[in-house]
């Protein structure tokens, strides 16, 4: 019994060191305009503030121009419906279509994927922006604080997410990089459960960030752990664990599943930030110019 107690235990510290590696790797990727805040708020991406999967939805748009076949791209599709549908992150789903994803851009330039992705935003994401979350982001921006994107999406995409968006910065799932290409490799997981909330303890420290200040939105019951770091944890658009754990904690509770979608007139932000309602602006534009052609 003490050896079988032994080995669960040495089980869970390999655990939770790859959960440290992958949470250390993701701050140290994650790159932020300077701010003398010190609180911030940090939003999952995924169903949170926006609908469905990043990862698939950039991975459509890398089909479409020709980076994946159709065959390739049916995998993510199933597992994007299971997504939508069941609102669950499942870790191994996560970690294959993530390891997937990896597989086909082995070998590629990380300027290039990352230039792919800023088309891929306007193409694509924009649409699935949800709005109700990204007016909690702004009211972050507009008071000061830095808000940040904590995702499993690769960290090269979560940053082309947040920049449109004029957000403080991403982290997400690193990928291991040898010349400026990809091996195809991860540095550790995937950011997701446990290692998010390793990510924004990591960031917090090096930001001079305090914790019982800051917010953290999520739709998930995997995002407890970082959740449950802040002095403001709120669930967003929540699975039903995660509601109930949050109405057993006394959490906020913000649905937006019921709103209209993102209209194509957003009025400018009175902030000197690019902020939220900017970066929208210009992906809408960028829609209606080609949509006349």
């Amino acid at each position: 019994m003490a050896d079988e107690r032994a080995t669960d235990e040495d089980v869970q510290d390999s655990v939770l060191s790859s959960y440290r590696l992958s949470a250390r790797a993701s701050a140290q990727a994650a790159t932020a305009t300077a701010t003398h805040a010190t609180a911030a708020a940090f939003f999952d991406v995924d169903n949170t503030i926006m609908k469905g999967s990043s990862l698939y939805h950039v991975a459509v748009g890398l089909a479409s121009h020709n980076f994946f076949t159709p065959r390739e791209i049916i995998g993510f599709g199933i597992k994007q419906l299971k997504f939508v549908t069941s609102g669950s992150e499942d870790l191994e789903d996560m970690a294959s279509v993530t390891q997937s994803a990896l597989s086909f851009v082995e070998g590629r330039k990380v300027d290039d994927l990352a230039a792919l992705g800023e088309v891929i935003f306007d193409e694509v994401m924009v649409d699935k922006l949800i709005p109700g979350t990204l007016a909690l982001a702004q009211g972050h921006l507009d008071s000061g604080q830095q808000v940040w994107l904590v995702t499993a999406t690769p960290v090269e995409l979560a940053s082309v997410i947040a920049r449109r968006l004029g957000l403080t910065g991403a982290l997400g799932t690193v990928s291991e990089i040898h010349d400026g290409r990809y091996t195809g490799r991860l540095v550790g997981p995937p950011l997701h459960g446990l290692a998010k909330a390793e990510a924004v303890r990591a960031l917090a420290e090096r930001e001079g960030l305090d914790l019982a200040q800051c917010s953290a939105y999520s739709d998930s019951i995997n995002d407890v752990p970082m959740l449950s770091e802040v002095g403001f944890p709120v669930a967003v658009n929540p699975d039903p664990e995660l509601r109930e754990h949050a109405r057993s904690m006394d959490w906020r509770i913000r649905d937006f599943r019921r709103r209209a979608h993102i209209r194509p007139y957003i009025k400018p932000v009175a902030t000197g930030a690019a902020g939220v309602a900017a970066g929208l602006a210009v992906g809408y534009t960028l829609r209606a110019l080609r949509r006349r052609r």
